[in-house]
């Protein structure tokens, strides 16, 4: 069954992300309203939790920085980010497995 906050695209795959900076430690929490809820231990400001977003996303995934682009909500909690390089099996795979 397809995933709400994973959306195909033609060169990777675009997450619709629900943020929560400020938490304990860095880590998908699950699903929640139709998101993938992310929690940050950076805080919102100066851009670190979309720094820290960023390096999360990329990390999980085995791919380049620069390969994940912030599409929308930089000063949000709801945010749009596009993945390059990944399919959409591969991402929910890594996302829906948690830690």
């Amino acid at each position: 069954m397809a995933k709400p906050w994973l959306k195909p695209l033609p060169d990777g795959v675009e997450l619709a992300l629900l943020i929560q900076p400020r938490a304990s430690r860095t880590r998908v929490v699950g699903e929640h309203d139709g998101l993938l809820k992310i929690q940050l231990a950076a805080p919102p400001v100066d851009g670190e939790a979309n720094a820290a977003l960023v390096e999360f996303l990329a990390k999980q995934l085995g791919i380049p920085r620069r390969q994940v682009e912030l599409l929308a909500g930089d000063a949000s909690r709801r945010k749009r980010v596009a993945l390059r390089g990944v399919d959409a099996p591969q991402v929910e795979a890594v996302m829906s497995g948690g830690t």
